[in-house]
């Protein structure tokens, strides 16, 4: 009876532990009209130097998006991300994508490939470390890739994702990012203002407890 009340406890522990990794793995989204949260926080851009949200935020307004280098998902949409991103920061819109993964879970994430992958793709915007992923879950984002874009006056108009059809661009029939920012640019409201994100899960790193000092 003993064993098999240490077995239910051990079962209890490891479901409460799981229960709490899924909890810590799906933070609550930014909701529509927020705010950007942790802009002063430094993060390293893949040309070696370290900059903030607040450093990239663009006078017609900001885009932010998650992505990473291995995600099949992420890999289909870059093409697109990159026209955007390169296209739309010409115009007034501060463009920065954010990788958020942990290189331990793939090493297709880390610093060295993402400043081949920038280079590769011709990225003419940062390409920056969530070192912690605090980032990410501050955002509320949970896929890779996942869009949010900040107005002029730095509210959120849209989240989501790119378009609506990832693996063949030749078929999309609603360019939810693109509109976004057309909108913004221009000063109007955008009509959609949030898509479910497609995409893989964020591998976050873990976190990091608080040093405590005893008196």
């Amino acid at each position: 009876m003993k064993r098999i009340a240490t077995l239910a406890l051990v079962a209890g522990l490891s479901l409460a532990a799981a229960a709490a990794s899924a909890e810590d793995q799906a933070p609550q989204s930014l909701a529509i009209g927020a705010a950007a949260p942790m802009t002063d926080v430094k993060m390293l851009n893949v040309d070696g130097k370290s900059l903030t949200l607040a450093d990239v935020k663009g006078a017609r307004g900001t885009l932010v998006v998650f992505t990473c280098n291995h995600c099949p998902w992420a890999q289909a949409w870059t093409g697109r991300i990159v026209e955007l991103g390169n296209m739309y920061a010409k115009k007034g819109i501060g463009v920065v994508a954010i990788n958020p993964n942990d290189p331990n879970a793939y090493g297709e994430d880390s610093y060295d490939a993402m400043q081949a992958r920038a280079k590769d793709k011709g990225m003419q915007f940062p390409y920056v470390v969530d070192a912690t992923s605090d980032l990410a879950r501050a955002f509320g984002a949970s896929r890779t890739p996942e869009a949010f874009l900040f107005d002029a006056k730095g509210k959120l108009v849209y989240h989501g994702a790119i378009d609506d059809n990832a693996k063949e661009p030749e078929k999309v029939t609603a360019r939810w990012l693109h509109d976004a920012l057309e909108a913004t640019v221009a000063g109007k409201a955008v009509a959609v203002k949030e898509s479910k994100s497609m995409g893989c899960g964020i591998k976050f790193r873990a976190k990091v407890a608080a040093a405590t000092s005893s008196s």
